[in-house]
């Protein structure tokens, strides 16, 4: 077993208990500050006042909402969809976080809502006032749902506050996750998934008390959610956060909020740090100050080694260390993390043979060549969490050294999907064929064991056969975003169709708004060099998409089932193309 919780947290059975009792020892300390403008513009909230505005939110929920069943939440980011979320937990009911409704394009908003309202079937939506006014074309697409603003609620209602019956078998909340499709699947998720996972984040990670969190993840999302908000509940620590907007709108302000409020730890997904390399300008380096980072975790979509080197050499100027690293990874059906933390001086990669990876084999070399790919590990697991490597055909253990799908055992794992026995039962009931042992979690990413550690290298449904020859998106959509200043970093992929009787490779990319017509042929030719010379493949199709066109999930992450389905469809909006 790695890791100890801190001494100073006593063991509950939910997230309610635990805010009650940080409201009881330090109520006057400071949970949650929201930069309602990305940087100085300061929203503010104490655990006390927290506690007291949950049980005001519940109350009023226990009074229209019996126990158990479910709410939807549809709120802006800010300090009241915390309060939302842990009076749904005062009032026992299942909070449902969904991606806010947008003012201007609701209809990009509607559908995925309105999936998610027909699935889990909530009795009721929460916002706030000024949402509630600001999106009311969106509200009124549903009429059959009440919604009430909770930000306006009389602060009396916490006297009527009656605790309900909670243990750690009991549904807290449901975590849609989009899918490649977009078809929302609600994870459910208990008091016991989250509380220990809050354990799993604080051992690998050695946090305590002091350790400042800083953010701009969806709130609405896993990682922001159970990351950078119940994980500085479960410590007692501050959380300084901001929306992603105003991180994607200027990277400077998640590192100037770094700087300025001293944290310790504080991440996202790949194409974070991308963003800060390319968008950070040196007179603003000049300003920072990122000794006090201590993590800064990777995790959500692939980790890329070139990624990691570019970053800390750019920002080690500003005090940044490269040992700051911590590569993870998890998913929301094992309610967060799965393997990650601090074990080691640096974040650990090897250099692996390619040929011989894509016969899903892994041979390690001493020192890279034109022949290598380097890989980071993500990382050991923690406490009773486990992870198997198993032939997603056969569902045998694989052998040492061979690439598998990744299996995940432990009291993390959630109860399933809500109101999908058949998929349920198919991926979160997996048994090993030749031991029996089980049940496991089938995550759908590939992935290999070395040194105790793991190392994923793509999704199982992703994956590209060419000639018998396995290919990655993710490898190829890495190489195309490099080769020319036109395309624009993360947001392209890469999938195959067949024709002709065969597979045969298609790439879409978005193209910067300075694109023209006429760059075509040229962007084309250096695309089909590129992707030759590194992965011995010609493209069939190379498509030029418009700026902001490409299909992603509320969490940002690239939809390549969507993407390619909209482009067998001539769905797609089309800025280029050219054929073999």
């Amino acid at each position: 077993m790695n890791g100890i919780k801190p001494a100073s947290i006593p063991t509950f059975t939910s997230l309610a208990e635990l805010l009650h009792w940080r409201a009881q020892q330090q109520g006057d300390q400071l949970a949650y500050i929201f930069l309602a403008d990305g940087a100085t513009q300061e929203e503010r909230i104490t655990y006390r006042a927290l506690n007291e505005r949950a049980r005001t939110i519940g109350a009023f929920l226990q009074k229209r909402a019996p126990a158990g069943e479910r709410v939807l939440l549809l709120y802006p980011p800010g300090l009241d969809f915390i309060c939302a979320f842990f009076g749904c937990l005062y009032a026992g009911v299942v909070a449902i976080p969904a991606y806010p409704p947008q003012r201007i394009r609701a209809d990009r908003s509607l559908p995925r809502i309105q999936a998610i309202k027909n699935d889990a079937q909530p009795v009721m939506a929460l916002t706030t006032s000024s949402m509630l006014t600001g999106a009311e074309a969106l509200f009124t697409q549903m009429p059959d749902m009440c919604v009430y603003a909770t930000d306006t609620l009389p602060d009396e209602f916490a006297l009527q506050w009656n605790a309900p019956g909670v243990d750690s078998a009991t549904l807290a909340f449901l975590q849609y996750t989009s899918g490649s499709t977009g078809t929302p699947k609600g994870v459910m998720v208990t008091h016991g998934n989250l509380m220990y996972n809050q354990q799993i984040i604080q051992a690998s990670h050695n946090l305590t008390h002091l350790s400042t969190f800083v953010s701009w993840l969806p709130l609405y999302h896993d990682m922001g959610l159970i990351g950078n908000i119940l994980q500085p509940l479960y410590l007692g620590a501050l959380a300084v956060l901001m929306s992603p907007v105003a991180f994607i709108q200027r990277p400077f302000r998640w590192l100037q909020a770094i700087s300025r409020y001293k944290a310790y730890i504080s991440g996202g997904p790949n194409f974070a740090y991308d963003l800060c390399v390319l968008k950070i300008t040196p007179e603003q380096r000049a300003s920072l100050d990122l000794s006090t980072w201590q993590i800064a975790f990777n995790g959500s979509e692939p980790v890329r080694h070139e990624t990691l080197e570019r970053f800390a050499a750019m920002f080690e100027p500003c005090g940044f260390r490269r040992e700051a690293f911590a590569p993870c990874y998890g998913l929301a059906e094992a309610t967060l993390i799965v393997t990650g933390g601090v074990v080691k001086p640096s974040f650990n990669h090897c250099y692996i043979n390619e040929a011989a990876l894509m016969r899903n084999q892994v041979i390690v070399q001493s020192e890279p060549d034109e022949n290598t790919r380097t890989l980071v590990s993500c990382g050991p697991t923690w406490l009773d969490q486990a992870v198997v490597i198993v032939d997603a055909e056969t569902c045998k253990k694989c052998a040492p050294g061979v690439v598998g799908e990744i299996w995940v055992s432990g009291p993390s794992v959630t109860r399933g999907y809500w109101g999908r026995s058949d998929e349920t039962k198919y991926t979160f009931e997996a048994y090993l064929q030749d031991t029996g042992e089980g049940p496991f979690l089938r995550t759908g990413d590939l992935g290999f064991l070395y040194n105790g550690e793991l190392y994923v290298t793509g999704r199982l449904k992703d994956m590209i056969i060419i000639r018998g020859r396995n290919l990655y998106p993710q490898d190829i959509e890495s190489t195309v975003e490099q080769c020319h200043e036109l395309l624009r970093p993360g947001n392209g992929t890469a999938f195959a169709i067949e024709q002709g009787g065969e597979e045969q490779l298609v790439i879409v990319h978005e193209v910067e708004r300075r694109y023209r017509v006429a760059d075509q042929d040229e962007l084309a030719e250096t695309i089909r060099q590129a992707v030759g010379d590194a992965h011995e493949v010609q493209p069939y199709a190379i498509v030029f998409i418009k700026t902001g066109s490409l299909p992603k999930t509320s969490s940002g992450k690239i939809q390549v089932h969507l993407t390619r389905q909209k482009y067998l469809a001539g769905e797609l909006e089309i800025a280029g193309e050219r054929h073999a």
